[in-house]
């Protein structure tokens, strides 16, 4: 891996680090205005709530960014599989036109020495 290899590397680790964490702080302020706006809740209990709620944002957004992550695999997978098969369509017919075009100049050939 050279260095320009690298550094896009770090810079994608660093993107995905600042995602996640902006992510998190607005999960963060949201269960903070949403258990202020409860009457009665203890200073424990609001905390609870705001860590509860961070931890399940966090984790349907992991969901989410895996089930992406899954369709997109599968659709590399299946335009792989696609480009496969018309490379080798393509193939076969250049292989073909070669074929002809070689026979037919044997043909044309044979039919001016004769």
């Amino acid at each position: 891996m050279d260095a320009s290899d690298e550094a896009a590397r770090g810079l994608t680790d660093i993107e995905g680090f600042l995602y996640w964490e902006a992510h998190r702080r607005t999960a963060h302020c949201r269960a903070a205005e949403f258990a202020a706006r409860v009457a009665g809740l203890s200073e424990t209990q609001r905390a609870e709530i705001e860590w509860w709620y961070v931890e399940e944002q966090i984790c349907m957004c992991r969901k989410m960014t895996q089930h992406i992550t899954d369709h997109i695999t599968a659709v590399e997978k299946h335009h792989a599989k696609r480009y496969a098969q018309l490379r080798r369509g393509a193939y076969g017919a250049a292989t073909l036109i070669t074929a002809v075009m070689f026979g037919l100049c044997i043909a044309v050939l044979v039919g001016t020495a004769g």
